[in-house]
């Protein structure tokens, strides 16, 4: 794991700073297991922009049949697999495979989220662990097949309420209404969006 004082820089941005003693300051709320449910977990990844200011990580995934987040923008993550020592390795593990981006070689886990499920009753029964990390990283990521492309947003971007909307979304030929933020061409809602609310309820 990289030492802080090589992460020093986005560790004491004010935002950061404020992110981390939220989350340390309070306790997760982790769902509990239930039979037939699977685990998974993500990373929300901060690294410095160009000009010192946190940006944070966004991948899309690539499009499969069947896949009923086909295509979404989302964090780096997936499923627990039985060789993980922890959701915390899990979410380690899919972001180093997803994205090339070794978070105990060049960053650090700051602090988890809240446990969410899927609210729509057609999709997986599954239980998603969200971990907030920086890195110390600028070169270009190795992505895998599962991801079509990544990019960081600036996180003050994120923060303006002005910036998210009521809007409607099709999902697998189903409109849906949904709280959105748009970036480019791109659409972040559904469970993504809702990480990410609370992200921000956290700074």
């Amino acid at each position: 794991m990289r030492s802080e004082d090589e992460l020093t820089g986005i560790l004491a941005h004010p935002a950061i700073a404020r992110l981390r003693s939220s989350l340390t300051a309070r306790a997760a709320v982790e769902a509990e297991e239930e039979a037939g449910v699977r685990r998974a977990a993500v990373a929300l990844i901060f690294r410095a922009g160009a000009d010192g200011s946190p940006e944070l990580l966004f991948i899309k995934r690539a499009e499969y049949p069947g896949d009923p987040w086909s295509g979404q923008i989302a964090f780096p993550g997936g499923r627990e697999e039985a060789g993980d020592a922890s959701l915390e390795e899990t979410a380690a593990r899919e972001t180093r495979e997803e994205t090339g981006i070794d978070l105990r070689r060049e960053g650090m886990v700051i602090g988890v989220l809240d446990d969410l499920r899927p609210m729509r009753v057609r999709l997986p029964a599954i239980v998603v662990r969200p971990y907030v990390a920086v890195v110390h990283r600028h070169e270009q990521l190795d992505l895998s097949p599962e991801v079509a492309l990544a990019f960081w947003i600036p996180f003050g971007d994120l923060a303006q309420k002005e910036s998210w909307q009521n809007d409607t979304v099709f999902a697998r030929g189903v409109q849906i209404n949904a709280r959105v933020f748009r970036h480019d061409d791109h659409v972040i809602w559904g469970m993504t969006e809702r990480i990410l609310a609370q992200l921000l309820e956290m700074g």
